[in-house]
């Protein structure tokens, strides 16, 4: 079965490769959470759930019938974003041999990446879903003044030290809000040396600033797979819609869940 029903839809392969390389190519560029956190799948666009077990997770049998503690089966929602295409421009491009704009499908490209991270980032309350910040159970440090001294790598350097203390070792990860990361670009006095440079020396260098992440924010995130993953049914594609007012209308989709097996590998930096 073509969910996508581009069958339907009165366009080339060409075009269709086209539409395909814009948005692929705009929502790799714009999402984050995948820069940092394993994939696990795709599984499938018929896959409607997916199981969460935590590292501490057993088999327990009793008088003959045998459960799994441990472990949660969670939605695989589906996240998508809709474009228009309009029939003077298709006309336009097909009559003279121009170029077709497809800002339109970039612009939604950009919000369906948009939408993934904020769903890594916050989770949903509807769905039931944790994100690397609303997860119950992560450790918590009370950050200090982020904007001016060495608060900020002290409390970076508290949380690895937290991490590495509870044996949860390998790539750390540090998410920050677009202010936050501003404020780190300053030159430390006596070191000759960015702040924000210090502080991607203890993990790697992978520090990154989000856009969906509110203003404030800091997370620090071991995130090796046995700790987290994104969990992935449908990848992003695009299907088509329908035919309206003589415009056509496509939509890009995905189905994704943030799976948090140990929420102890998050530390969230509390202002």
């Amino acid at each position: 079965m073509d969910y996508l029903a581009r069958e339907s839809a009165p366009f080339s392969s060409e075009l269709w490769e086209q539409i395909d390389r814009t948005v692929i190519e705009t929502v790799k560029k714009h999402l984050v959470g995948r820069r940092f956190l394993s994939l696990f799948g795709p599984l499938g666009a018929g896959t409607p759930v997916v199981s969460i077990d935590r590292t501490d997770k057993a088999e327990k049998l009793t008088d003959g019938i045998g459960t799994i503690t441990g472990r949660k089966v969670v939605e695989l929602p589906q996240l998508y974003e809709d474009f228009t295409l309009l029939w003077r421009d298709l006309e336009e491009s097909e009559k003279n041999g121009w170029p077709l704009d497809l800002s339109s499908a970039a612009a939604a490209a950009q919000k369906a990446a948009k939408k993934e991270d904020n769903l890594i980032l916050y989770g949903n309350k509807q769905l039931g879903a944790e994100g690397l910040l609303t997860a119950a159970d992560s450790f918590k440090i009370q950050r200090g003044n982020w904007k001016e001294g060495e608060d900020a790598f002290h409390d970076v350097a508290k949380g690895i030290a937290h991490l590495s203390s509870n044996s949860l070792l390998g790539r750390y990860a540090l998410v920050l809000s677009p202010d936050v990361y501003l404020d780190l670009q300053r030159i430390q006095p006596g070191i000759n040396m960015l702040e924000l440079d210090r502080i991607a020396k203890l993990v790697d260098r992978r520090v990154y600033a989000a856009g969906a992440f509110g203003a404030g924010k800091a997370v620090l995130v071991c995130a090796e797979p046995q700790y987290m993953d994104l969990a992935v049914g449908a990848d992003f594609g695009v299907g088509y819609l329908e035919l309206k007012d003589l415009n056509h209308s496509f939509r890009i989709l995905e189905t994704v869940a943030l799976r948090i097996k140990e929420p102890n590998a998050i530390v969230a930096f509390e202002a």
